[in-house]
């Protein structure tokens, strides 16, 4: 009986100990970076380095009206932090996606999302991010996020979109 109430004890003693600290494996916490930003996990969306920040936070796409390729003043205002990010990250190059809605013809399209795609490297450039960290490349209406014939839809595939990645090294 003393073995058993001594096994009833420690488990009982070990049960408690385990609840003492609910936290203590969940290292998510003691994250850092460079000795800062504690809690904030690297790549993360919350990581002001990563390109996962780049598109949910500084906003990796501008939109445009019918048939236009100039730039609006949201459009700019996304832009204006997509050039200080790029700024302090040099890291990173740019590609910049032109696209188009459904209307009109391919070739039409093509050409609208290549000046799509120029407006904002201009934009970019104009604001200080080096011409060689950015291509462009135009898709036209080939690659829509939104199908359907309402202007909804159209509207959503009128844009220019950046896309981040790790510059080669050499």
């Amino acid at each position: 009986m003393k073995l058993l109430s001594k096994a009833v004890i420690l488990s009982a003693g070990l049960a408690l100990a385990a609840c003492s600290n609910a936290g203590r494996f969940d290292d998510t916490n003691d994250v850092t970076l460079n000795g800062s930003n504690a809690g904030i996990v690297p790549g993360s969306a919350q990581d002001p380095k990563s390109p996962l920040y780049f598109q949910q936070t500084v906003g990796d796409r501008v939109l445009f009206e019918v048939d236009q390729s100039t730039l609006s003043p949201t459009g700019r205002a996304t832009l204006d932090g997509q050039s200080s990010w790029l700024t302090n990250n040099p890291e990173y190059n740019a590609l910049i996606e032109g696209h188009a809605d459904e209307q009109g013809t391919r070739q039409y399209n093509l050409a609208l999302g290549a000046r799509r795609a120029a407006a904002v490297q201009d934009y970019l450039i104009s604001r200080g991010v080096a011409g060689n960290r950015i291509k462009v490349v135009s898709y036209g209406k080939e690659r829509p996020i939104e199908i359907c014939s309402e202007e909804s839809c159209y509207a959503k595939n009128r844009r220019a979109v950046t896309v981040v990645s790790v510059v080669p090294s050499s």
